[in-house]
């Protein structure tokens, strides 16, 4: 069964449409990369999943519950955004890690905000944060950074930030990782360490969109591979059908400047 079904999407900025009738799903455990020429909508995509952009027409649902229809208004309300941004944790390709936070604070607060919602907190504070504290601890710990809770942005490395941002996305257990060209910001000698984490995330069936252009790990790693081109999924499949064999004769054109670059 899907964990997530994406019918119709479209949207527009001006008269510049850069979503037309996205269509996909995603299983629970599958992931899916998004490769294209930039331009193409992959990250507006990622966008309006986060609902950082509503989009114009479309659904979007999760675990079979219509959580934003185009069509319905009661599925548009403001109040309910926060909610809904729940199902997707997004690592975007700057960090926006707060710099007056140490990297445990970073990954952390999310998590201390909403639980003070909770009816209990008051009674409850202490036990709370120290799950939240030690669940903050596991996460640096799963990508690698255990040794730097207590370091502040500026005293680690852009990949090092990069894997406090994955480790914050986790925080909140999204039913799925949305990461949006995760290692576009760094250096060659740092985008190995990031991918890596993914990889392990990977190998831990969690549920991931990946927008990205290195194409050796989408090929790699994703269950699926879609390849958009001007607001359009052009094609979609295996790994192996999109990189080997494309039926599209864009996406053999795409696959081709790639190899050259």
């Amino acid at each position: 069964m899907a964990i997530l079904e994406v019918q119709g999407i479209e949207k527009s900025f001006g008269t510049c449409k850069v979503l037309q009738n996205i269509d996909f799903s995603l299983e629970k455990g599958e992931v899916i990369a998004i490769i294209g020429s930039s331009g193409s909508g992959k990250t507006t995509l990622l966008r309006c999943l986060n609902f950082l952009e509503r989009p114009d027409q479309g659904r979007i649902i999760v675990n079979n519950e219509v959580i934003f229809d185009a069509a319905d208004p009661s599925t548009q309300r403001e109040s309910e955004v926060r909610k809904k941004r729940l199902h997707f944790g997004l690592v975007f390709q700057s960090f926006n890690l707060f710099p007056q936070y140490t990297v445990l604070k970073n990954v952390t607060l999310a998590a201390e905000l909403l639980a003070k919602e909770h009816p209990n907190f008051k009674q409850k504070k202490k036990d709370i944060l120290k799950d939240i504290q030690e669940r903050g601890k596991s996460l640096l710990y799963q990508v690698g950074l255990s040794d730097k809770l207590d370091y502040y942005p500026h005293m680690i490395s852009g990949g090092q930030q990069q894997r406090v941002a994955i480790a914050r996305a986790l925080a909140l257990e999204p039913d799925i990782l949305c990461f949006d060209e995760p290692t576009s910001a760094l250096d060659p000698e740092l985008t190995g360490e990031v991918l890596k984490v993914i990889r392990n995330l990977a190998d831990r069936n969690t549920t991931m969109i990946i927008v990205t252009h290195e194409m050796d790990f989408a090929r790699d790693v994703a269950d699926r591979v879609l390849f958009m081109d001007d607001g359009v999924i052009v094609e979609q499949g295996s790994p192996q059908e999109v990189f080997e064999n494309p039926k599209e004769e864009r996406t053999k054109q795409f696959l081709m400047r790639y190899k050259k670059d």
